[in-house]
């Protein structure tokens, strides 16, 4: 067969400071940069991501694959209309294109809680820009984060949808694998599957989605039970809650003769909503829990600094965090280790290097100056107050001497679980320390899900006490075995950001439910 392979990935919170333009694509800073035609498959063999493991597949199958474009960007607020037009419209060229010479399916790589300035529903609104050119007969088998929104146009614009089951997302490229089983049911079926689908009446906090713990766990585990027993191919995306849009819930839906009663099984076991409550704790409360617990412990404790998370569509350089680790102390009971990161201050970055030519990885050095001989001062302010959904602007920037520890060009390949093999190029980088504290500086925007960010500034995770991640979840799949006991040395903190922790802080103004009434939000 020959089958169309296209990616669009953006999580958007409409909420947050700054939007996704053309640059955002190109950047390459988590994702891989924007490209498009011949070579695009090669350049993700073997990397952990959805369309890694469908092309992965299709090879096995002996399918061919048209390239075409595929466009990722840090999650951030709306995604341009320029942005979105210009990514639709390289697809849908190539899909004209394709159809000329012969095309038998189209798979694509899709975030699905993408919100653009002119398509509210993006995911939605591409599917149809397709289908105008390829009728409805033509097979169209989409993969899908589990923070997808899923809407009920990308449901009948598709043949079949399937996300990831798993967060922190472990299984990107085993999903893409997944999806391409869908294609070859669909193609061998002849006709779409039955599918059934049911949409939650309320939000469920990011910090509750993790799989890594309990309901998620269980729920997913159960869904893989359900999938043996029916025959059926489920999915439950959990949502990304801060995305203002009509349709904005998690939803569980399913392919399959027996779709209907997989599906409500297993959303009657999801849905109960007390089950859901996030756990996070107050400013000060955490930053003295993980002092009392890294006086006692060998290992790291871990703070998840998630409303300012980059994953979620904060910026990665609010303060609270570190304020409150300088007001209570924690560098002078550990100095040189209490570490935050990845700050993005591309200024602060720059004039680290300025003194100190790129010193790449220097673990020695770091350490050296940790024990005193500092090799360069320079003195500057480290983050920004930035807006928030309170109405009320973040935390001031730390302002001081800043020791310059070592500086790196910010490249680095993940070896974590998540990701795994994706290159990062988070531009002059640069590890600070002021008051026995250190922070990890970057010029691009990436939540802390790998080790190997830390290590390209010359800091060994291992050798820490205590670690701040700008994350709300993903860091767990890397950082979890670094703690002694994840239920109390995972500390997830409320410190003031773009990223509601409870999604009923947000100012909601388009979100509505299932027969227009008032969306439940019980977990405020």
């Amino acid at each position: 067969m020959n089958i169309l392979i296209a990616g669009y990935q953006h999580e958007t919170n409409t909420f947050a400071p700054t939007l996704a333009g053309w640059d955002a694509f190109t950047a390459g800073h988590t994702f891989p940069a924007y490209r498009r035609g011949p070579g695009m498959a090669a350049s993700f063999a073997g990397v952990n991501i959805p369309v890694g493991g469908f092309i992965a597949a299709a090879q096995e199958q002996g399918w061919h694959l048209v390239e075409s474009v595929w466009a990722g960007a840090t999650p951030s607020s709306y995604v341009t209309a320029d942005a979105f037009d210009r990514i639709a419209s390289e697809i849908v060229q190539d899909v004209q294109q394709a159809m000329t010479s012969g095309l038998d399916a189209i798979y694509l790589d899709l975030h699905g809680a993408a919100v653009a300035q002119n398509a509210d529903d993006s995911e939605g609104e591409l599917l149809a820009r397709i289908r105008a050119v390829t009728g409805d007969a033509l097979p169209i088998v989409c993969s899908l984060d589990l923070h997808a929104n899923v809407t009920e146009r990308m449901l009948a614009l598709s043949d079949a949808l399937v996300s990831y089951r798993t967060y922190p997302h472990v299984d990107m490229a085993d999903t893409g694998r997944l999806a391409a089983q869908l294609l070859a049911r669909r193609v061998q079926r002849g006709a779409r599957e039955t599918l059934h689908f049911q949409r939650f009446p309320y939000l469920i906090p990011l910090n509750s989605q993790s799989t890594w713990m309990q309901p998620a766990g269980r729920i997913y585990d159960e869904l893989t039970t359900l999938d043996a027993q029916h025959g059926t191919v489920l999915s439950f995306c959990m949502g990304f809650p801060a995305a203002d849009f009509a349709e904005c819930a998690p939803m569980v839906w399913g392919y399959g003769d027996a779709a209907q009663p997989a599906v409500n099984a297993l959303y009657a076991s999801a849905v109960p909503a007390a089950q859901w409550d996030p756990g996070v704790k107050a400013l000060r409360e955490a930053v003295a829990t993980a002092m009392e617990r890294a006086s006692h412990s060998s290992q790291p404790i871990v703070i998840a600094d998630t409303q300012d998370n980059p994953g979620a569509g904060g910026d990665s350089n609010t303060t609270g965090v570190l304020h409150e680790l300088l007001r209570q102390g924690a560098g002078q009971r550990f100095p040189g280790k209490v570490v935050v990161g990845m700050v993005f201050d591309p200024h602060a970055a720059q004039q680290a290097h300025a003194v100190m030519p790129v010193s790449i990885t220097n673990q020695a050095a770091a350490q050296q100056n940790i024990a005193g001989a500092a090799i360069k001062t320079i003195v500057t302010s480290v983050g920004k107050a930035v807006p928030t959904f309170t109405g009320q602007p973040s935390d001031p920037p730390v302002q001081g001497e800043w020791t310059v520890e070592c500086t790196s060009d910010g490249s680095c390949v993940y070896t974590g679980p998540m990701m795994t093999g994706v290159t990062a190029r988070m531009g002059p980088s640069a590890a600070l320390r002021i008051d026995g504290i250190r922070v990890a500086v970057v010029s691009g925007k990436a939540q802390l899900l790998d080790r190997q960010l830390l290590r390209m500034v010359g800091i060994v995770p291992e050798d820490m006490k205590i670690i701040v991640v700008k994350s709300s979840n993903h860091f767990r799949a890397d950082f979890t075995p670094l703690v002694a006991d994840p239920a109390q040395d995972i500390i997830v903190v409320k410190a003031a950001g773009p990223m509601a922790a409870d999604p009923a802080d947000l100012p909601w103004k388009k979100l509505v439910v299932l027969a227009g009434l008032p969306v439940d939000l019980p977990l405020k």
